[in-house]
């Protein structure tokens, strides 16, 4: 089985409210079916859940009554999102089920505290693909926080031990710069904890989830868990499937410190 997370940049206009690429969606789901393989799939909340989010600060918790309904904008719009996506995905042919975090998760503090991956596994067992996404959860010291992609795909790669990690972005892999804004940024084919501490911290459009250190601190963690842990870009047609195949690609490899 592979882990597969469809980051929010590449199946949203993450600078933009609401706004799906239908054809990168699209095309990426055939390529998933085309694979032929068993997949668990994450995909981020983009457009339809950070703008709101960051707006109603409600990755800080709930502090007053009037988050509430900001809170239940952002949960109508990343099922809105989690639609779109599932659509695209079972006209591929993928007997998709999907799996609202806040229907099987718990956050405590911010953190994931509970997840209930025996329901993962059972639709696995049914040969049908059971995908999550980022969302907002009950938490039990905050009433409601962000439950994000990379917080599943770590719970999901701990329960589960897939035999390959997979993040899909918009960039071609881990850059030394942010490659939007800087020309001579080159791709790092193989990141470990040495290249996290060594990259400029930057941030780019609107993200309540962490940045870009605190997404390949879970990957490190990740590569642990898992025989390969891969980054690559999804607007490149054809390199998600050949990946899924255990194709060479154009990819930066994150390993972690246990193997």
């Amino acid at each position: 089985m592979i882990l597969v997370k469809l980051g929010g940049s590449v199946i949203t206009d993450k600078g933009r409210y609401r706004t799906f690429d239908r054809d990168t969606a699209v095309r990426l789901a055939k390529e998933i079916a085309a694979s032929g393989e068993s997949v668990v799939l994450v995909h981020g909340a983009g457009s339809f859940g950070h703008v709101l989010a960051k707006e109603h600060s409600l990755h800080l918790g709930i502090t007053q009554s009037s988050q509430l309904m900001g809170a239940a904008m952002v949960m109508s719009d990343v099922r809105e999102l989690d639609l779109e996506m599932s659509r695209c995905l079972t006209e591929a042919g993928l007997s998709i089920v999907p799996l609202p975090p806040a229907s099987c998760a718990e956050m405590s503090g911010g953190d994931l505290h509970m997840l209930d991956a025996e329901r993962f596994r059972r639709y696995l067992e049914l040969d049908m693909v059971p995908m999550t996404f980022g969302d907002v959860v009950w938490d039990r010291r905050r009433g409601l926080s962000i439950c994000s992609g990379d917080q599943l795909m770590m719970r999901l790669a701990k329960e589960l031990r897939p035999d390959k990690v997979i993040f899909v972005t918009d960039v071609d892999g881990v850059f030394t710069a942010d490659p939007n804004l800087d020309p001579k940024a080159t791709l790092v084919e193989t990141v470990d904890r040495m290249v996290l501490d060594s990259l400029p911290r930057t941030e780019r459009n609107v993200d309540v989830t962490g940045s870009i250190f605190a997404k390949i601190s879970y990957m490190i963690e990740m590569a642990d868990l898992t025989d390969e842990c891969l980054v690559l870009n999804g607007k490149v047609p054809g390199r998600l499937e050949a990946a899924l195949k255990g194709e060479d690609i154009v990819a930066s490899k994150v390993i972690g410190g246990v193997k």
